[in-house]
């Protein structure tokens, strides 16, 4: 039997002294709303999958945003489809760009960066570890030394990956202080974007002083949802076969992921940033966004889920090509997280995958998609309410 050793969180006296606390009235697992009313925020990637899903919730919630990104990485888009640039202050950027990010930042002023930007598929990964090493890595270089250079006080949530973990096959889920590490490049990248943010804290960011800069990293993953178009992507790839009415290939069918709507990783992400600002630095580390247990399945389950609601005979069928090298088994520990920021997850995967569905009908059917995406969001709200 392995044995764990027992971890201590610095935050947890901090954290459950402000769980239970007034959140305006609106549910124990709600964000506070009114915290982003006028509040500046600086979001990079924000033309991705999850930026344009958090750009439209940060709209709605009344924050001032500045999206820092290149072109959407995909077409179609998400960014384009659901009119995302009405919403954002859209600024065509690249993270490697040192200068124009620093620019950019200094213009805007913000007193919550949330970094999304990044190269995010494993495969691609493989095809070019260089850029992916310079966005993950270096992207989140440029990021920090930006912050500290304009010394702009402000909170910082950088989005790394559950994949950050030196992945053991182990059968329970990683905690936030088990070992770093990734055998591709895309995993072991963003390991080492979990350690430039420990590096910076602990060098230039731990200060108590009136301009201080705190920040936390959220790890999350296999995030699904509608809106999704990037390629080498179980759900993306499936919808597309299917709204082509052909069958789906699929690759390694029995592995399995911790699946999670996109809401529910954002959500984490809102409510970290305002740990961040009520709780300063006994907040300023690693935090696990994942699903309940029971939602880690098989990638076999989730195409045959979603092959069974799409119906007009979707089916799929093993790749039995040969295929980089990619996890077999990973799950999360949220144990702290829910201790500690009294986030859990709100929305059962077979219910996500249903809201997935009536997504890409609603693309197929040509429904307006920026009041469909504003509709779900409007809903998983009201799923915190309850």
């Amino acid at each position: 039997m392995h044995k764990r050793e027992a971890r201590e969180h610095s935050a947890d006296s901090l954290c459950n002294s402000l769980v239970g606390q007034e959140n305006g009235g609106e549910g124990m697992a709600m964000f506070n709303r009114s915290f982003w009313r006028n509040r500046n925020v600086f979001l990079t990637g924000h033309t991705g999958f999850k930026g344009s899903w958090l750009s439209l919730w940060l709209e709605a919630l009344g924050a001032k945003v500045t999206g820092y990104a290149l072109d959407p990485p995909t077409q179609p888009s998400l960014f384009e489809q659901a009119g995302v640039t009405g919403g954002v202050r859209s600024i065509c950027g690249d993270i490697r760009d040192f200068p124009h990010l620093k620019s950019s930042m200094l213009e805007c002023k913000p007193e919550v960066v949330i970094h999304l930007a990044a190269q995010s598929v494993v495969r691609r990964s493989y095809e070019d570890p260089i850029e992916t090493y310079a966005c993950n890595v270096m992207g989140t270089v440029h990021l920090f030394e930006a912050l500290r250079q304009i010394k702009q006080p402000c909170v910082v949530v950088n989005v790394t990956s559950d994949k950050c973990y030196d992945n053991k096959e182990w059968a329970w889920g990683y905690r936030e202080n088990d070992p770093l590490g990734g055998h591709d490049p895309y995993s072991n990248s963003k390991a080492c974007a979990e350690l430039v943010t420990s590096a910076f804290r602990d060098s230039f960011f731990s200060t108590s002083d009136s301009e201080r800069i705190i920040v936390g990293s959220a790890r999350a993953g296999n995030v699904v949802g509608g809106g999704d178009w990037t390629r080498d992507q179980l759900v993306p790839d499936i919808m597309r076969a299917f709204l082509s009415s052909q069958p789906c290939k699929i690759r390694s069918p029995h592995a399995i992921r911790p699946w999670q709507f996109v809401l529910e990783p954002l959500r984490g992400y809102l409510t970290l940033a305002e740990r961040l600002h009520e709780g300063g630095q006994s907040f300023a580390s690693a935090w696990n966004f994942g699903p309940a247990e029971a939602d880690a399945k098989p990638v076999s389950w989730i195409a045959n889920e979603l092959a069974r609601l799409w119906g007009y005979r979707a089916a799929w069928n093993d790749d039995a090509g040969t295929h980089p090298r990619e996890a077999h088994y990973l799950k999360l520990d949220i144990s702290k997280t829910q201790g500690g920021l009294d986030w859990h997850p709100v929305l059962p995967l077979n219910q996500a995958l249903d809201w997935i569905v009536e997504w890409y009908r609603g693309f197929l059917t040509g429904e307006d998609l920026r009041r469909l995406t504003q509709s779900q969001i409007e809903r998983y709200e009201t799923l915190l309410k309850n």
